[in-house]
């Protein structure tokens, strides 16, 4: 039976992880299992570029705080090792730098995650990961608003030109008209 100590370290570690799973704006749940040194250096070095916390932690710890989160139907996700990824301000980092390491390690897999107070399973973590860049969705929104605009200004700029050159040639001849005759004063005297 654990003491008293070792009981409240754990519901320090479980309150802990509770409050960044609630603060949070998405988490990844991967399988970390036969991943090498190397490639989790490069892996948590990757994570930390992009404000991604990374942490390996017991099934019962992160099952405690899944439960306290909101996030219960994530438990179903906890055999084996596992590591939770949490970001607080970009949704897709986790899901995308995760997923890099699960195709090219056949071992480290994802298990499931959740954005935003939903839970995703492995297939919606993986659809999560495909989707581009915040500053890419971004450009696209722009440039489709920035073309309609410009549509509309071209439509525009037809619509007087092409009344420009009618007013310009009704106003032509009257122009001429008037122009013989106000030379005409002028020649006699």
């Amino acid at each position: 039976m654990p003491n008293a100590k070792i009981l409240e370290q754990k519901k320090a570690v479980v309150e802990s992880l509770t409050d960044k799973m609630g603060r949070s704006v998405s988490g990844v749940l991967v399988k970390y299992q036969g991943i090498t040194v190397e490639d989790d250096t490069k892996l948590r070095a990757e994570l930390r570029k992009a404000n991604v916390e990374y942490t390996v932690l017991k099934n019962s710890i992160i099952g405690r705080a899944c439960d306290n989160a909101g996030y219960a139907d994530l438990k179903s996700e906890l055999t084996g090792m596992n590591a939770l990824a949490i970001s607080y301000d970009d949704q897709v980092a986790p899901a995308k730098i995760l997923k890099e390491y699960a195709e090219r390690i056949e071992s480290f897999e994802l298990r499931g995650g959740y954005v935003d107070g939903k839970v995703l399973d492995a297939a919606g973590v993986n659809e999560l990961a495909n989707i581009p860049p915040k500053e890419q969705l971004i450009g696209k929104i722009l440039g489709s608003l920035q073309g309609s605009l410009y549509g509309l200004a071209f439509a525009l700029q037809a619509i007087i030109d092409k009344s420009g050159t009618e007013v310009a040639a009704e106003e032509a001849p009257v122009a001429a008209e008037e122009t013989p005759a106000a030379e005409a004063p002028a020649e006699e005297a």
